[in-house]
């Protein structure tokens, strides 16, 4: 699309989300605030990555169906999904008014294949870094208050956290620019070690860039696993949402590798309020199943902290 296009694309789309109010406007996290619920469930679209990739399901019917079938009306995508339609002003108009019209919020939009924000080549990171701007201006539009990204790069610790911090920040500011937040998951290599992916928020040091720890990914390389629960600690004073992850269950219903009481217990200690994300990759149980397993488990620990 080209620049003047991009332009006229971006003030249609502010246009048709003028009715969304200034909830769409400032970070999600200021949203909570008064309301009696200390937690709020959303459904990540990967819960169903293989219905999607096996052409079963969607991304246009992913909102629906997370209603529908689990009762959540909060949802997270994923950008690979979209199938190169995120720029698409018809497409874009038809999954708004899909949510719009059957109160569905929203959330986040999970960006992967961008290239790499922590990439040390300047020249590749700011590719990397323009690449997400289209992102952010989907999420603006559909009313979501963020996206995910990822730190990744080749190089040392120190040079990717250099370069990190230089990619997240420039994106950060564009985030700040549009209202979204920017924020990145523990997802593999150098960023599933929680210090020093804290590290890197604290030095970008924007309210617009923060944290989505994600209870499962601390695997830093094979055979080099970060404690989850140290991890976890250490993510949340920069956190801007939750993942969820569960894989199996035990025959009580809960994670048989994670403590999820536990979990919560940092998260309260963290004094943090928000969206909880369901997101499950288990292979034993069918997607449905471990969603309403998740929720399930969710809903019983949010009871035993109150």
């Amino acid at each position: 699309m080209k620049p003047k296009d991009r332009r006229s694309f971006i003030k249609d789309l502010g246009i048709l989300t003028a009715g969304a109010g200034l909830a769409s406007l400032i970070p999600f996290e200021a949203l909570s605030a008064g309301r009696k619920e200390t937690f709020q469930i959303s459904l990540a679209e990967w819960s169903l990555h293989q219905t999607l990739f096996a052409n079963k399901l969607k991304n246009l019917d992913f909102p629906l169906k997370a209603k529908k079938d689990f009762g959540i009306d909060i949802v997270e995508y994923v950008s690979v999904f979209f199938e190169g339609k995120e720029k698409d002003p018809a497409y874009m108009k038809d999954l708004k008014d899909r949510t719009d019209s059957e109160g569905i919020q929203n959330h986040l939009i999970m960006v992967d294949r961008e290239g790499n924000l922590g990439d040390t080549d300047a020249k590749a990171r700011l590719t990397a870094v323009e690449n997400h701007y289209k992102w952010i201006d989907a999420a603006k539009y559909l009313g979501c208050k963020t996206i995910r990204v990822n730190a990744a790069g080749n190089g040392t610790a120190e040079e990717v956290k250099t370069a990190a911090i230089e990619g997240l920040g420039k994106l950060s500011e564009y985030g700040k620019k549009n209202k979204i937040n920017v924020i990145v998951e523990n997802h593999g290599g150098y960023s599933s070690d929680g210090k020093w992916l804290s590290d890197v928020i604290r030095q970008v040091d924007s309210p617009y860039c923060g944290t989505l720890p994600d209870f499962g990914n601390f695997k830093i390389s094979e055979g080099n696993l970060y404690d989850r629960y140290q991890g976890v600690r250490e993510l949340m004073p920069f956190a801007k949402g939750v993942s969820a992850k569960s894989h199996n269950f035990n025959e009580d219903g809960s994670e048989s590798a994670i403590d999820y009481s536990r979990m919560f217990q940092i998260i309260k200690e963290a004094k943090w309020s928000g969206i909880v994300g369901i997101e499950y990759e288990g292979k034993v149980l069918s997607e449905d199943e471990g969603i309403r397993k998740t929720k399930a488990l969710l809903e019983k620990v949010f009871q035993q902290l109150k």
